[in-house]
């Protein structure tokens, strides 16, 4: 399904999968589930915390009609703002690990380490 089709079905979720994550990324939040419960992750379109992935806690993050759903990762919902999913033209996003702090209001990964996101075509 394109980014074309998905705006004009008007749909929230996305026939296929279009978020997967490294190995790391699948450890971190399964340690993270463990500890805090269900996940959620949201892909943000740059307000607080620029343009990275946001792990809150599920539910904390109220999505809306501008928010699809890119699919999940270790049984987490992972959401992306229309709009921006529109300006990436589609493909595929990894989530990973990488050092240092979590930007804006997002669960860390770890001790000293932050998701992040990197765009497959």
């Amino acid at each position: 399904m394109t980014s074309r089709e998905v705006a004009e079905s008007g749909g929230r979720r996305l026939a296929e999968q279009r978020v997967v994550a490294t190995e790391a990324a699948r450890e971190a939040v399964r340690r993270l589930r463990a500890a805090r419960g269900p996940l959620m992750f949201v892909q943000s379109a740059g307000c607080c915390a620029g343009s990275v992935p946001m792990c809150f806690p599920e539910g904390e993050y109220l999505t809306g009609d501008g928010d699809l759903l890119l699919g999940t990762i270790a049984g987490c919902p992972f959401y992306i703002d229309r709009r921006l999913y529109e300006a990436w033209h589609s493909g595929q996003l990894v989530l990973d690990v990488a050092p240092g702090w979590p930007e804006g209001f997002s669960l860390a990964a770890g001790e000293g380490l932050h998701f992040v996101t990197q765009r497959r075509v």
